[in-house]
């Protein structure tokens, strides 16, 4: 019978192996956690699917019954990248501006703060969710539209995908910053009362919806804000398979700003 040296660590199937998961493998795990967390809320699937769908479908069925159409178009060709600019703003400001509020109320960021998880792999694992529930979001809308007939641009497949990923990633980019930054900066009461209050005003006037031109002379200063930066980008790509980029840079310009703010405002407990 042999005996292992002294000092020697054992092997096998059943050895310890003591130590940390790496950055990659805990924040893909952070990224599981929030999206589950996100899919199972009640509020947060009212304010991804639910409010969408309703306002595509309300819109397209109130147009059909008085017969007008939108610059030329479809009711749906036209409100379908409007809602879909919709939900990207409710999930990337509201959703996240409100789950965040409420983890720091709770003390839970405190508690992950003690974890091994940095402070980047949080927020990063909180973008890949983000990302997620945004794309599973996209889809479902985009089955509803085509049942309702919507017909998108194809007169440039690739500009169409290009435009959609810019408009897509900036948008998102843009308002969850400013989520953020409202979460980090006021307490979780606060944050749901105005996030919930600017997403309601800027659904109705930001130029999200319906196209900046049809609020007359406020239509030059609305599509300044990133509501309806993110509107045009997405009526550009997807009805006149164009790359808006002059709303791109306006949505990448709140971006920089927002983090910036965020970065120097937001408190962690």
């Amino acid at each position: 019978m042999s005996t292992a040296p002294a000092g020697a660590r054992p092997t096998g199937t059943f050895t310890p192996a003591p130590g940390g998961a790496g950055l990659g493998r805990m924040v893909l795990a952070q990224a599981r956690m929030e999206a589950r967390l996100m899919l199972r809320n009640g509020e947060q699937l009212l304010l991804a699917i639910v409010i969408p769908v309703i306002v595509l479908v309300g819109g397209v069925a109130a147009a059909g019954r008085l017969g007008s159409t939108f610059e030329g178009h479809a009711p749906v060709d036209l409100l379908t990248p409007g809602v879909l600019a919709l939900a990207v703003m409710s999930t990337a400001f509201t959703s996240v501006a409100i789950a965040t509020g409420f983890e720091r109320r709770y003390g839970v960021i405190k508690l992950l703060g003690s974890s091994p998880l940095p402070r980047h792999g949080l927020l990063l694992g909180k973008v890949l969710a983000l990302l997620n529930v945004v794309a599973l979001q996209l889809v479902v809308l985009v089955v509803v539209a085509l049942a309702l007939g919507w017909e998108p641009s194809l007169a440039s497949p690739a500009r169409t995908v290009l435009g959609l990923l810019l408009t897509v990633g900036l948008g998102t980019a843009a308002f969850a910053s400013l989520g953020l930054l409202v979460a980090g900066a006021l307490r979780a009461e606060a944050t749901l009362a105005l996030a919930n209050l600017v997403y309601l005003l800027l659904m109705a006037g930001g130029g999200v919806v319906l196209p900046t031109s049809t609020y007359g002379a406020a239509g030059g200063l609305i599509q300044w804000l990133p509501s309806g930066a993110l509107g045009e980008a997405m009526r550009s790509t997807l009805v006149h398979a164009d790359i808006d980029g002059r709303s791109l840079l306006v949505l990448a310009a709140w971006a920089v700003l927002g983090a910036l703010l965020t970065a120097r405002t937001f408190r962690w407990e």
